[in-house]
């Protein structure tokens, strides 16, 4: 593995463990040449996923990018991190197992705002804003209305 300070081609592993409920390995690594400790994650990936853009596009499946989308949308939340990556994991094994390698970029949107919904409801909120493309305060007060509606129904959340 590269060392990502001196870009060494050499590194040494000091420490491996289970991460994300198992789905994947931390590794904790060192450069010998300039002595600089870093961490990567090792995953099974079972095909190569090409995610299809509104605008007809071709990009590679980037699960840091999926990542980033919940950390933006959940940004000051009190939701813990291992909560985001099983959600995150889910959601990559799932488009992993559906048997398809071109997934448009709206399904995996849909994915997102089911796992915010039982995350966060402001989170939800903040995700559909973009992802519905919010534009009039009337938009807002739709979704906050499905989700007291959803309370009123199951009070237990």
């Amino acid at each position: 593995m590269r060392c990502p300070y001196c870009s060494s081609e050499d590194s040494q592993v000091k420490d491996s463990r289970p991460a994300e409920d198992g789905n994947a390995i931390r590794r904790r690594r060192i450069c010998p040449d300039c002595g600089g400790r870093f961490t990567t994650f090792e995953r099974v990936q079972l095909r190569e996923l090409m995610i299809i853009k509104k605008t007809g596009r071709k990009v590679p499946f980037d699960r840091d990018k999926l990542l980033r989308s919940f950390e933006i949308a959940l940004r000051k939340r009190p939701v813990d991190r291992d909560r985001i990556e099983r959600a995150v994991s889910g959601i990559v094994r799932r488009l992993e197992s559906s048997g398809e390698t071109e997934i448009p970029s709206e399904e995996i949107g849909l994915q997102v705002l089911e796992a915010l919904k039982s995350l966060d409801d402001v989170g939800f909120v903040r995700y559909a804003s973009v992802y519905r493309d919010f534009s009039h305060a009337e938009d807002f007060e739709k979704v906050i209305a499905e989700i007291s509606a959803k309370i009123a129904r199951d009070p237990s959340e």
